[in-house]
Formats: structure tokens, C-alpha cells, sequence
């Protein structure tokens, strides 16, 4: 069994197969974080083929609970992280996008990692967000989007948090004091963020929980 036969099985959808693969690899004692990154390169084929319309909707949910079952396992197999919270993250998809793969991911590292996650789900309102902040004061509001017209909406989320004082003014360096707004999604870039007035942006899970230990200057070590 090659290492590509679950980024295949997974590609391809197929449910039991994936689920099978992935329990033999972790029965053998492989390192959890290789099946991980095989899930990473998986999704990235079916965002792809999603964009090239030959995926649709319901193909992205179903590889997001393939994925939520696979990423279940690896959670059982990976040690017990520090008990202490590292800190709180408030995290979505935001209105008019109903992805959660990669959001899914995200909630899983951060998880990982000793972060408190308040999970919003898909196509969060902006009201949403407020009420949330408002409610469990997080460090961190993440934005999740993987079409460019969830742009918009990400920009309405931080315009709203400011106009409410949950946040500081957008500053020129792109680094708030106090709670931060870190966006992330396959398409987003230092543009992006600048047009969203985001403080942060990341591509990939372990990347955003590198970057929210940065600011709240915890251990930097992803796990």
C-alpha cells in the first residue's frame, strides 16, 4: 500500500476505502501527521476539481466527512497536549461560502494545539461573528473562505467588529493590538488581506496555528 493510495481513495470519494487506509497506516505505527498530510494533499485535489466544475457541493461535503472521520482517528493515535489553553479562537466560514473542509482542518490543529475553538459552521452571518466575539472573547477571529466572493464577507465581518469596538482600527502594518483577525483559504493573499483588514493570512492549518502562537507569544512549535 503506497502512501498515494489514500490521497487517491480520498480523491476519489471513496469512503470506506480512505477510512480503511488510513486506520491500517495508523495499525502499523505510522506517524499520524503523515496520514494528515496526505489528507491536506487530497483536499487540495478536490478543491481542484471543484473549481474546474467536475466537483460540486455535495462532493465537498462528502470528502469533509471523510475527512472529519479520518481526522478523528488521528486525534486517538496523536499524545495528550498541554492542559493549559493557549488561548481562544472564534472561527467560521463566512456568509455566502459553505466550505468546512479546509475549516474543518483548521479546527483540528488548532484543537490540537491546545486552542479553545468555538466552531460557527458554514456560512456564518456577520452577526454571527459579533454575537460570538461578544460572547467568549476570543484572542483570535478566524475567517475561512475558499471563493473570492467570500472576500466580501470577510471584509463585512472586521468592518462590523471594528465598527462595534471588538476590534482596533485596521492599521497600516496590518497588526492590531489585543484580539486579531487572521483570514485564510487556497485563494487568499497579502492582498487579500490588506482588502479584508485581516492582520494575518494563512494557506494551510499549521501554518495559521504557527502564526496565532506568534502573536500570543506562545510556543511556536506546532505539534
Amino acid at each position: 500500500m503506497s502512501m498515494d493510495d489514500l490521497v487517491h481513495a480520498l480523491a476519489e470519494l471513496e469512503e470506506e476505502r480512505a477510512v480503511q487506509i488510513a486506520e491500517e497506516r495508523l495499525d502499523a505505527g505510522e506517524d499520524p501527521l503523515d496520514i494528515l498530510d496526505d489528507l491536506k494533499k487530497g483536499m487540495r485535489i478536490v478543491g481542484d476539481r471543484y473549481e474546474a466544475e467536475d466537483y460540486f457541493i455535495p462532493d465537498l461535503m462528502y470528502a469533509g466527512d471523510i475527512i472529519e472521520q479520518i481526522s478523528g482517528l488521528i486525534q486517538e493515535e496523536l499524545p495528550e497536549q498541554e492542559e493549559d489553553t493557549v488561548g481562544t479562537v472564534v472561527l467560521g466560514t463566512v456568509k455566502d461560502d459553505i466550505h468546512d473542509i479546509g475549516k474543518d482542518l483548521v479546527y483540528f490543529m488548532f484543537d490540537l494545539n491546545g486552542f479553545d475553538v468555538i466552531d460557527l459552521g458554514i456560512d456564518v452571518p456577520v452577526e454571527t461573528f459579533v454575537d460570538a466575539v461578544e460572547e467568549h472573547d476570543p484572542d483570535i477571529v478566524a475567517l475561512s473562505g475558499f471563493l473570492t466572493a467570500a472576500f466580501d464577507s470577510m471584509k463585512e465581518t472586521v468592518e462590523a467588529l471594528e465598527e462595534t469596538g471588538l476590534i482596533e482600527e485596521f492599521e497600516e502594518d496590518g497588526l492590531r493590538e489585543g484580539r486579531k483577525v487572521m483570514i485564510g483559504g487556497g485563494q487568499i493573499t497579502d492582498d487579500v488581506r490588506e482588502y479584508v483588514r485581516a492582520d494575518g493570512f494563512e494557506t494551510d492549518a499549521p501554518g495559521g496555528v504557527k502564526l496565532a502562537k506568534e502573536w500570543l507569544q506562545a510556543e511556536a512549535e506546532v505539534v
